[in-house]
């Protein structure tokens, strides 16, 4: 099956609510008109039961096949936007100052509100599509918040799928693969309390800056020496901050960062090397260090099965050839992990086109993509819940 023809009838209707929530992004759980919109929506199309306020301010739709199945499978949209200026220019440009859609979430909620829209027309599945419109995705931990207020039990959610735009992956095409796709994106805080002092006499000062640059330089050694070398892991510090003038050694200084890991066991691995790395060294040279870990979401685990067919599905569409199934690993995360972590499942890439990055200020969604991701998605709940 290629692009639906319905799907292609329904781009340039879809585009125009895309472009309504590009110039309209809203942050976390914030997102009440965004909601509303879905809402609205799901209603016109006549699905059959909506419910508003799970996760806080998400939207959950129910359709119903023409069969007699019980059978339900979720697929998932997230809706929030980003803290960020808006420099696209176009016409349709974020009208909120500081804010945007510069991950292209409001294209993964057109593309699955146009493919409500065609499922609740055709209903051409037995069982239900328990479509998923999610707040809080970038750092609010939105999927958890919607897991913990019961969404799978709630609606007898059996599988559950996401997907996201990929900028630099050819339209038109398709990636991902089974195991770890997504990594696990943690933050660190160390602060270093050494002794202030006069910087022209630093024997008797304990200098926070020095034990803080020796810590960043060993923590290097994390990723070359201390991981398996087959199970990757990013540690980077991205901030350093100490000191406020030219003649002062300071009391403290902090340092904070990432850690970015595809394997749970290689996770607890980083945390407490950088634990044992921080105050190693600053107690070796007569300072303390004070660390805080801060995990985020897990690693976005795909399911072997549920991975088999989300790419039989988008095969279905664009044709084997253009469905990578190997994909590499991104070291970036996602909260879809909650999900699957309740459900087996699986999360996919479309491609987006040369087109700039994601949380870029110039970011766009390409409009063109759209029909391939309604296709997906109804090919994807056509086919699990096929007679």
């Amino acid at each position: 099956m290629p692009i639906l023809n319905r799907a292609a009838e329904l781009q340039a209707e879809v585009s125009e609510w895309r472009r309504h929530l590009h110039a309209n992004p809203e942050i976390l759980y914030d997102v009440e008109n965004t909601a509303a919109f879905v809402s609205a929506k799901l209603a016109e199309f006549g699905v059959d039961e909506i419910v508003n306020g799970i996760g806080r301010t998400g939207v959950v739709g129910v359709i119903k096949g023409r069969g007699t199945s019980t059978r339900a499978i979720g697929l998932r949209a997230d809706m929030d936007a980003l803290p960020l200026e808006e420099i696209s220019g176009k016409p349709w440009a974020s009208q909120v100052p500081g804010r945007m859609h510069a991950c292209g979430h409001d294209g993964h909620t057109a593309m699955l509100l146009g493919a409500a829209q065609h499922l609740a027309q055709t209903r051409n599945f037995n069982g239900r599509v328990i479509v998923i419109f999610q707040p809080a995705e970038e750092g609010g931990a939105g999927a958890l918040a919607m897991v913990q207020d019961g969404l799978m039990e709630r609606f007898a959610i059996e599988e559950v799928y996401g997907m996201h735009n990929m900028p630099g992956q050819p339209v038109g095409t398709f990636s991902i693969r089974k195991g770890g796709i997504m990594a696990a994106p943690d933050k660190f805080f160390i602060t270093v309390k050494g002794r202030g002092g006069h910087a022209a006499e630093p024997h008797k000062a304990v200098d926070p800056i020095a034990i803080g640059a020796q810590i960043v330089t060993n923590l290097q050694l994390i990723a070359s020496r201390n991981a398996n070398p087959l199970r990757s892991v990013v540690v980077s510090v991205t901030r350093f901050n100490a000191g406020t003038t030219h003649n002062i050694i300071p009391e403290e200084a902090l340092l904070a960062g990432t850690v970015r890991s595809l394997d749970e066991t290689v996770r607890d691995l980083a945390e407490t090397r950088i634990r044992e790395i921080a105050r190693g060294i600053a107690n070796a040279n007569g300072a303390e260090a004070d660390v805080v870990y801060e995990r985020a979401c897990p690693v976005t685990v795909n399911h072997p099965a549920e991975t088999e067919h989300a790419a039989r599905a988008a095969m279905d569409i664009v044709g084997k050839d253009q469905v990578n199934t190997e994909v590499d690993p991104s070291m970036a995360g996602e909260d879809f992990a909650f999900m699957l972590q309740a459900r087996p499942g699986a999360y996919i890439m479309i491609g987006h086109g040369d087109t700039p990055g994601l949380h870029n200020p110039a970011y766009d969604f390409n409009d063109d993509i759209l029909s391939y991701g309604i296709s997906y998605w109804v090919r994807l709940a056509e086919q699990r819940l096929t007679d």
